[in-house]
């Protein structure tokens, strides 16, 4: 029945209008905080293992010990995913469902030749090497040769986040072409 001086509704209605608002967000929140991340859902991530013939090197046990447990990629965090058996060695991803993965201790890259075209990002030398979706980043002026692949929708956080954590663990060292 409606409040005869104002029109209003009676007041319980208001107070359980009000509640039910409250417990909605409450609901939503806690939805939130306690759903699964993409990579929980998505289960270990699978890889084809790569010929990584260094993977053992003391240079990669030193890079792969120091890598960020998260990577940012366009304000996003990316989280480390757990990896399938056989999992690769020397091998760390992040994020779901296009991963950004770290190999190290790989061949040098067949791409590496005098006139490669290299990128300098933050201290590392690295050669860009295209791919559909993604594109494929070696370091090419370190004791071991390491590769990021980051989808083209990454943008180019975990590029630079890689380079800050080679850069302090691993010093340059002049090209090698053979």
């Amino acid at each position: 029945m409606p409040d005869s001086d104002t029109g209003a509704p009676p007041r319980v209605v208001l107070v359980t209008a009000a509640a039910l608002a409250v417990a909605l967000a409450v609901a939503v929140a806690v939805f939130a905080l306690t759903r699964p991340s993409p990579a929980d859902i998505a289960g270990p991530l699978p890889l084809v293992a790569v010929p990584a013939p260094a993977a053992g090197s003391p240079g990669c046990t030193t890079l792969l010990g120091a890598v960020p447990s998260e990577l940012t990629s366009n304000g996003t965090a990316l989280k480390v995913r757990a990896l399938a058996d056989p999992a690769p060695p020397a091998t760390v991803a992040w994020g779901s469902p296009d991963p950004v993965v770290l190999r190290c201790g790989l061949d040098r890259p067949p791409e590496l030749t005098p006139t490669a075209q290299l990128r300098l990002v933050n201290k590392v030398q690295w050669l860009q090497v295209p791919g559909e979706g993604a594109s494929t980043w070696y370091v090419v002026d370190r004791e071991v040769y390491a590769a990021l692949t980051v989808p083209d929708t990454a943008g180019t956080g975990p590029l630079q986040e890689i380079s800050d954590t080679v850069a302090a663990k691993l010093p340059a060292r002049p090209l090698r072409f053979s």
